[in-house]
């Protein structure tokens, strides 16, 4: 393993912060919350999301940015007050559910005693694990009954139900009319590579000229498909990320799992470890995951066992600014955490720093695919982690721990050094794609 990888990893060589930071601390209830809460996940399908369009300013204020998200937050949750809570540290969660696994039949016997209620219960083959969501008791507060819950069964581990928000959306669903379709085509012809990588988001449109070179797979919303313009634009950066392997002929297979659904409560923790437990199912190597929100210990605890088993995570670090805490899972060790970069190869100023941070990548001054058809412009960290994704999927055919490891280190190797040299806690490792911007879609759009 190179110096630059053992730089990078706890678990794979990638993030240095981390720690379990589960939600059960803090005072009282609150609507507002810290940086980490409602306005770290303002996303949501049916809103506002966390990374602007075009038509809103990269300078504009963070605490503007913030407090605009805190305030959709708090509208959605008013909107849904049956369905949606805050959590003690104003973290957006769903009304009177707490999630755990590892819990055991003994152990739920006891919380039924006490007044929990199980609300519904699946084995996940792909993380061997049981995941259960229960009801608190009528009238206990969701922090007393997550302190209860966890005396009450110590050995499993249980959290709030938070909720996780896409991490941005194309520019016209902000109102900026979508060009022309460009179709930048992955492997027409003989195919002779084939590889697989997953997506944790929103649907994707099949039927978008963007897609047509991937074979897609889903799941979620009952077997009905519910196509979303975030889910749909990071598919479509996916493929220009496989672009530069077009002289190689691969087929693509993209695994959608979608954690949305149009609805009120999408996004909920227990839908991405189910998400997450699917896509290791599948054996996808690799898996995007461009959503943001609080540490909760029972995704923390899945992603740990993705990671275990040689799986890699590519997540959006967000669109918090620079000194706002960190936003999960990409916070989490062995996460590989991406930044973006505009067009000049400088950090977006509303994108999230740390050292846990492992890749930069275009995520302004490009296009995505929008809906119904065509693209549009879009910013954010969200759009710069599907272009890493891409090229470590490239590197790992399956999933296996030590090939997962040399697939880094090999992208360490290739990425632009930008800022200082070295790794640092602004472009991690540096530029992935910076040279090759969108060479596909520009191709395309000369045709």
């Amino acid at each position: 393993m190179t110096a630059a990888l053992l730089a990078l990893v706890p678990i794979l060589g990638l993030a240095q912060h981390g720690g379990m930071g589960g939600g059960g601390g803090g005072g009282g209830m609150t609507s507002g919350g810290s940086m980490s809460g409602p306005a770290g996940g303002s996303g949501m399908s049916n809103g506002m999301s966390n990374e602007m369009g075009t038509r809103m300013a990269p300078s504009t204020g963070m605490s503007a940015l913030r407090d605009a998200r805190r305030m959709h937050a708090e509208a959605l949750q008013q909107g849904h007050r049956d369905l949606l809570d805050f959590d003690p540290r104003g973290d957006l969660i769903v009304r009177n559910e707490l999630v755990g696994i590892g819990a055991t039949t003994q152990g739920l016997a006891v919380a039924q005693a006490a007044g929990f209620v199980i609300a519904r219960q699946s084995e996940l083959e792909g993380l061997d694990a049981n995941v259960v969501v229960l009801m608190a008791p009528h009238g206990l507060s969701a922090r007393k009954a997550l302190k209860q819950l966890r005396e009450l069964d110590p050995d499993a581990v249980y959290d709030f139900n938070h909720v996780y928000f896409k991490g941005g959306t194309d520019a016209a669903a902000a109102g900026v009319t979508a060009s022309e379709p460009a179709s930048p085509s992955v492997g027409d012809g003989q195919k002779t590579l084939a590889r697989r990588v997953g997506l944790i988001d929103g649907g994707v449109e099949p039927g978008h000229a963007a897609l047509r070179s991937l074979t897609l797979h889903t799941h979620g919303c009952n077997g009905t498909v519910v196509p979303s313009s975030h889910g749909t634009a990071i598919a479509s950066r996916l493929v220009v990320g496989f672009s530069d392997a077009m002289s190689t002929m691969i087929s693509v297979d993209l695994y959608v799992a979608d954690v949305y659904c149009d609805a009120p409560t999408g996004g909920s923790t227990d839908a991405v470890v189910q998400a997450l437990a699917w896509l290791m199912q599948q054996d996808v190597p690799v898996i995007n995951v461009s959503l943001v929100g609080p540490p909760n210990v029972l995704l923390q605890r899945a992603i740990q066992m993705a990671l275990a088993r040689g799986h890699l995570i590519v997540a959006a670090v967000g669109n918090d600014g620079p000194s706002a805490p960190p936003l999960y899972p990409a916070a989490y060790p062995g996460v590989v955490a991406v930044t973006a970069v505009d067009r000049a190869d400088k950090v977006l100023i509303e994108a999230g720093r740390g050292q846990f941070i492992a890749f930069a990548a275009p995520g302004a001054d490009i296009d995505a695919a929008s809906l119904p058809s065509g693209y549009s412009p879009v910013r954010g960290t969200s759009f710069a982690a599907p272009i890493v994704a891409s090229r470590l999927a490239l590197r790992l055919e399956r999933p296996d721990r030590a090939a997962a490891e040399r697939a880094v280190s090999e992208l360490v190797t290739a990425a632009v050094d930008l800022g200082r040299p070295g790794r640092d806690s602004v472009y991690g490792n540096g530029c992935v794609g910076c040279a090759t911007r969108d060479v596909a879609v520009e191709a395309a759009r000369a045709r």
